[in-house]
């Protein structure tokens, strides 16, 4: 992988001379003076002997040998002191172990009847279910000038559509007012919750919480300017994210902004907006019902349901109810892949096109979780065709969401999945909605 192979060009003066494969182009990091590689790809030239070798607390990055306990003391992956809002596990689902599956043989091992009798089960506790959801495919003005923005990319374009539709379906159910905290779960860069400050950019008291587990680059957290809005990201995996404790610390850090003026902390009425959510527990409360109040709304946007585990699954009664239970949960969460087939070539083409970098990055998660193993593309020619992989997939999908609409109802919420996007658009364009039913808002109090 060298610069001087033939057929890949030159990589740009005052950069590193290292062609990264995956991406079909050269790194674009900067070098030290005097070096052709960056401090990343350094070991692909000699300096006096010094070897670089990856670093143990993440393998990501390399380090020179001679200079590994220096870099421990500082380096990012290091483990850091916990926040007062990581409690371990606390989301974390199923604590019984006995109810927890042993490892599942991959479906391209099953046998064609063990196939078979899985689509039978499948399709009977699918009986009953709305198959047909409604189309709900809605914008906001808030995002017209960048829709028509000939600047985009196809796919820029495609994600303001998705957030634009997002925002007109929170609209619709009345989530975007004065008075709210809008938690995003799998905040990424923060787009979305940058566009709801947009829509209410003349709205007073208004507090966002963004809650990403992983490192991000090139978050929009620093275009939120705004006086009268509060914008606190918390790096933490949601499955070790005490909600309660983690709003208690953004009511003072809006306490603090406020300088003393006599206003009411937000988060007292607040609202939660999911859009990657890998336990979708926030409707499940039940520690001080006196001290809480309902949720307002949650919005989520589905997607990855291969990724989805037993233990975290808030469904897991639904299942139960219908004969079923973790070993089709199994099988069924990675079948549902079959319902994107057609993702991987819209990936593949979205990721060597010359859009932004950061717009690439956002497809990689979906990217490299898809396996021949999971599709079946190769073992299930002859027992299925390529149509009837994409309707089996589609009701693993609304199998799934279903009892995550049970789990919501069950607590007191209206909870309802419609299509907010074209398919052409993306494939994963189902949203999940849910507001308290009205025995659930509490009467206001008069003094």
């Amino acid at each position: 992988m060298a610069a001087a192979e033939q057929g890949r060009g030159f990589p740009v003066p005052g950069r590193c001379a290292y062609f990264v494969e995956r991406k079909k182009r050269f790194c674009k990091m900067t070098p030290a003076p005097g070096r052709r590689f960056c401090g990343e790809h350094g070991q692909q030239e000699e300096e006096n002997n010094r070897k670089r070798i990856p670093c143990p607390l993440d393998p990501k990055h390399t380090v020179y040998e001679d200079q590994l306990q220096k870099h421990l003391k500082k380096c990012n992956s290091r483990e850091k002191p916990k926040p007062v809002y990581f409690v371990q596990d606390i989301n974390a689902g199923l604590k019984d172990v006995a109810e927890i599956p042993e490892k599942q043989v991959p479906i391209s091992s099953l046998s064609k009847e063990e196939l078979e009798n899985l689509i039978i089960k499948l399709k009977k506790a699918s009986n009953g279910l709305e198959l047909c959801l409604k189309e709900r495919i809605l914008s906001h003005q808030a995002l017209q000038e960048a829709l028509n923005d000939p600047k985009n990319g196809e796919s820029a374009f495609k994600h303001l559509k998705q957030q634009a539709s997002i925002l007109g379906n929170m609209e619709k159910l009345h989530l975007l007012g004065p008075g709210r905290c809008f938690v995003e779960f799998g905040a990424g860069r923060g787009k979305l919750s940058h566009w709801v400050d947009v829509a209410l950019q003349n709205v007073e008291n208004v507090q966002f919480l963004l809650v990403e587990r992983a490192t991000t680059r090139f978050k929009v957290d620093g275009k939120h300017k705004r006086r009268d809005s509060v914008f606190e990201r918390l790096q933490v995996d949601i499955q070790h994210l005490c909600l309660n404790l983690a709003l208690r610390c953004l009511v003072e850090s809006y306490t603090a902004c406020c300088d003393g003026e006599d206003e009411q902390p937000a988060p007292k009425h607040s609202r939660t907006d999911m859009t990657e959510v890998a336990s979708n527990n926030s409707a499940d409360n039940e520690g001080n019902k006196e001290d809480c109040k309902p949720v307002a709304g949650i919005v989520i946007a589905l997607c990855c349901h291969h990724k989805c585990d037993w233990t975290h699954y808030v469904g897991r009664e639904f299942f139960k109810s219908v004969g079923l239970g973790p070993v089709e949960f199994h099988y069924f969460q990675r079948m549902s892949s079959w319902a994107t087939c057609g993702l991987r070539e819209t990936t593949t083409k979205a990721s060597t096109s010359e859009e932004s970098e950061d717009q690439t990055n956002d497809m990689e998660e979906h990217e490299q979780t898809f396996s021949k193993t999971e599709s079946g593309s190769d073992t299930l020619q002859g027992i299925l065709t390529v149509e009837e992989r994409k309707e089996i997939g589609c009701l693993c999908k609304l199998l799934i969401d279903h009892g995550r609409i049970e789990y919501l109802q069950q607590r007191g919420y209206k909870a309802v999945l419609q299509y907010y996007i074209e398919s052409a658009v993306s494939l994963e364009n189902v949203l999940l909605t849910a507001v308290p039913s009205p025995s659930l808002i509490p009467e206001p109090t008069h003094v």
